[in-house]
């Protein structure tokens, strides 16, 4: 009395709990990674515009058309400081910065932003060297909702 292997039903199989290599690519971790990176992405691009925080004044005027070009803005804190798009100038290099910006851009506009606090002659000094430096287009950047010189507030 044996004990007998041949009926077992392995016998025959040479190779013995291997699997063949997978050639395929699961990509569904690949898509779900990239739409979150999507989402995270369209939450944080409005949060980086953040500008410098300066007291517009309020007048009537309406919008001025958008541009495909990004438009250069000037800003003119409270206390006295230029900025070029978010980075401080002295006075004595702004003409010459913006002679150099003048030639690389497309367009002559420029926008202003300036405080309120700020005198009248401070803001004409600065359009003034906009001008000289090449800047024919100088929209001043203000808030809606200001006096309408018709009797009633906006």
């Amino acid at each position: 009395m044996g004990v007998s292997l041949q009926g077992s039903g392995r016998a025959g199989r040479g190779r013995r709990g291997r699997s063949r290599p997978m050639a395929e690519i699961n990509v569904t971790p690949m898509v779900d990674v990239m739409l979150v990176l999507l989402i995270i992405f369209m939450v944080a691009a409005p949060l980086l515009t953040v500008g410098v925080p300066i007291a517009l004044p309020k007048t009537a005027a309406t919008a001025l058309p958008t541009e495909q070009e990004e438009p250069l803005t000037i800003a003119l804190t409270a206390d006295g400081q230029i900025l070029v798009q978010n980075e401080v100038i002295e006075r004595a290099a702004l003409v010459p910065l913006l002679r150099a910006v003048s030639e690389e851009r497309k367009s002559d506009k420029i926008f202003l932003r300036a405080d309120g606090a700020i005198p009248y002659e401070g803001v004409m000094q600065v359009m003034g060297a906009l001008n000289a430096s090449g800047f024919r287009d100088i929209g001043l950047v203000t808030e809606q909702g200001g006096p309408k010189f018709d009797g009633q507030d906006g």
